[in-house]
């Protein structure tokens, strides 16, 4: 199966200096919560630490992405029925609850004991379509012979466009300089033909690092076996190219709807539409500038 992978500058702006596309597949349902990508992440890019204490709502204390935590790994705590009958469960549904976890990596962390627990490691999304990238006025934000978007931070004015750009809120401004900073898919290290960081120190091969392409054929062959196995609410996102963004580069598999893991469930690149507005108020400002002349005209008459 092929995908189209090719974003607005990658691979034509490289040329024969293009390297295949490469990306994150985050599997959560293997995902175990122990943040070492986290940790990973902070030392290998010198990241200062940026623990914002519990929101009394799961044992997270990261919260949400920033210019401080270019991963996150989200906790969700979710009930779920015990018994027959509770919450609609039936006889059968509430057995199978203890099944899953030998038949699809499910483990009782994660689903067992009458709570669900949805771990996720979010990151930056690489997107197809960056907006952050096409709002930046001063080049800090480029496309790489990898198809990945990096932040150069000694390009970057701190004028803050991309942050209300990106439909993630992945971006953030760092409050001692004012200067964005994001994820870079370890960047330096793909240049000598590295894994990143976070997927290196993955214990669970949650986090998987590759080419884009091979990425999605995986994904789809897991989402198949979960959903097989009776995992219904199992979907990829950001795996399709017809989205919003064009697909992502890095993506996920979820095991519920992307709003319990506090993502947006249809996002949009912000400027995608700024061609068309601008044509409409072009538009309308001629009509407005007609009138205006027929109406002197006609006084003048």
């Amino acid at each position: 199966m092929g995908f189209d992978l090719g974003t607005r500058v990658w691979p034509a702006a490289y040329g024969d200096e293009a390297r295949p596309r490469m990306g994150f597949f985050t599997d959560t349902s293997v995902c175990i919560g122990c943040k070492a990508c986290e940790v990973a992440c902070k030392e290998w890019n010198q990241i200062p630490a940026s623990p914002q204490g519990f929101t009394g709502e799961s044992l997270d204390n990261t919260i949400d992405l920033g210019a401080d935590t270019w991963r996150h790994v989200a906790f969700i705590e979710q009930r779920k029925p015990l018994s027959p009958g509770e919450d609609g469960a039936t006889l059968a549904q509430t057995a199978a609850l203890g099944s899953l976890a030998q038949e699809t990596g499910l483990h009782t962390y994660q689903d067992g004991d009458g709570m669900r627990w949805l771990m996720a490691s979010d990151v930056c999304k690489h997107c197809t379509h960056a907006a952050c990238l096409e709002v930046c006025p001063t080049g800090a934000l480029f496309r790489t012979e990898f198809g990945t978007v990096v932040v150069q931070e000694d390009v970057c004015n701190g004028c803050g466009y991309c942050v209300p750009a990106c439909p993630f809120g992945v971006l953030d401004q760092r409050e001692d300089d004012g200067r964005v900073w994001k994820c870079t898919l370890c960047y330096d290290r793909l240049k000598d033909d590295k894994e990143p960081a976070c997927a290196q120190a993955c214990p669970t091969n949650s986090i998987q690092f590759g080419e884009l392409g091979d990425l999605r054929r995986r994904a789809e062959a897991r989402l198949a076996t979960l959903q097989d196995a009776g995992l219904h609410e199992a979907r990829l996102y950001g795996a399709d190219e017809d989205d919003g963004v064009g697909g992502f580069g890095a993506f996920f598999l979820l095991l519920d709807e992307p709003e319990t893991y506090h993502l947006p469930p249809d996002p949009v690149d912000t400027v995608r539409d700024l061609g068309g507005i601008w044509a409409a108020a072009g538009a309308a400002a001629a009509a407005l500038g007609g009138a205006l002349a027929a109406a002197v005209l006609w006084r003048r008459g």
